[in-house]
């Protein structure tokens, strides 16, 4: 197998620049292969089994989990932002299972966008580690650890780095389990990768590749909005018995703070969530354009135009049933993703909704997306997919 001799090629690199006990260190992450390796998940929690849905407003998160820490409304709360969120989270996943190990492109030094703080004088470098610039063997080195009954948690530092591993993520990590009739997977595998716009990336620091990965059968794709759902979010997919590309927005990395349930908690995967309730149409989006969405939603109120707005989540699997259920009820569909508008995963979903709620739809189903351009630096504002942009769509969705 491809990934696991190249994990193994890879630590034979480094281990001739480290020193002995960094030797040592790198040699306690091979084990013995077992084929019928099983990861300790805890899958009630991971699939949702008896989690209620309910309403969540962006800025003020209620959540109700099945978690080991959050019983009811008396679980103690922290205000912070959405890297701190993700910090605790990697935090908690190292603290609880020791097979978990943290690696990429300058993790040990907190990362560029300061994640992976403090974590390596917490655990140790020989569980946080920086890797050579190179996402192929990242990845091929993450596959290989989970491969061994560890818990892999990959860090690209910018999803736009993320196409050199797209072969060890589409023919070896999705294919793992398939290839060997379910005798062995690697399905501890996390990838983590700040993805979309941040005001001045340009071409290679503002790309949202969400849809190439949701064309890959074998794969989840997990987008939160927000610093509970992020946190959440993180610790089901690291917990999960399928591998995962987790995508943060790296937009609200600092902007986006809320109250965040303190202790060990895990979101559902592969449900959505109906953030605001309405009748005359439905909105759709991942990430950080809930926050847009939400803004157009507000005004389209204020001229007697109901919302709803749908947080998906998990781009795949993705919860048709619930997108179904408000498009039955409002009659109207728009979907909103920074993406460019072809190929996008918003025409997954409008075809999907297309076929299954045609004889209910008052009016085609609408996309505001980005545009067929590479992503532009100084004409960044033109191409996002604004506010302004979502209400107009609104209303002649409505008017129609």
């Amino acid at each position: 197998m491809r990934s696991i001799s190249r994990a193994l090629t890879s630590i034979q690199r480094c281990a001739r620049n480290c020193s002995s006990n960094q030797q040592e260190s790198l040699s306690g992450l091979v084990r013995p292969f077992s084929s019928h390796a099983k990861l300790d998940t805890d899958t009630k929690a991971s699939q949702g089994d008896d989690v209620p849905k309910k309403s969540m407003n962006l800025s003020s998160a209620k959540l109700d989990t099945d978690t080991k820490a959050s019983q009811g409304d008396d679980v103690p709360k922290k205000s912070m932002n959405l890297f701190s969120a993700i910090n605790q989270a990697l935090h908690i996943a190292l603290e609880t299972d020791p097979r978990s190990y943290v690696f990429g492109e300058d993790v040990s030094f907190g990362g560029v966008f300061r994640c992976t703080t403090n974590l390596a004088d917490t655990f140790g470098k020989h569980r946080i580690f920086n890797t050579p610039l190179c996402e192929q063997g990242i990845v091929g080195f993450a596959i290989g650890l989970a491969a061994m009954d560890n818990r892999a948690i990959a860090e690209i530092q910018f999803a736009d780095y993320i196409y050199p591993a797209f072969d060890q993520i589409v023919n070896e990590a999705a294919k793992f389990r398939y290839r060997s009739g379910n005798q062995f997977n690697c399905g501890g595998l996390t990838i983590r990768a700040p993805y979309g716009a941040v005001g001045h990336g340009g071409h290679y620091h503002s790309q949202s590749p969400e849809s190439f990965f949701c064309h890959v059968p074998g794969i989840k794709v997990v987008i939160p909005r927000s610093p509970a759902q992020a946190k959440g979010l993180l610790l089901a997919s690291i917990r999960d018995p399928n591998p995962v590309v987790f995508f943060e927005p790296k937009w609200l990395y600092r902007l986006s703070v809320e109250e965040v349930p303190e202790g060990d908690y895990m979101l559902p995967l592969s449900e959505a969530e109906v953030i605001r309730e309405g009748t005359d149409i439905t909105l759709v989006g991942w990430g950080a354009q809930l926050v847009v969405m939400e803004q157009a939603c507000i005004e389209a109120s204020k001229e007697d135009i109901s919302c709803e707005l749908i947080d998906l989540r998990t781009l795949i699997p993705w919860d048709r049933e619930t997108v179904v259920a408000s498009v039955n009820k409002t009659g109207r569909l728009l979907v909103s993703h920074e993406a460019p508008v072809t190929g996008g995963f918003g025409a997954e979903i409008s075809a999907s909704i297309t076929e299954r709620c045609f004889l209910r739809l008052e009016a085609p189903v609408a996309r505001v997306c980005g545009y067929d351009t590479p992503f532009p630096l100084v004409f960044e504002p033109f191409y996002m997919p604004t506010k302004n942009k979502i209400l107009d769509a609104i209303k002649a969705a409505v008017n129609y």
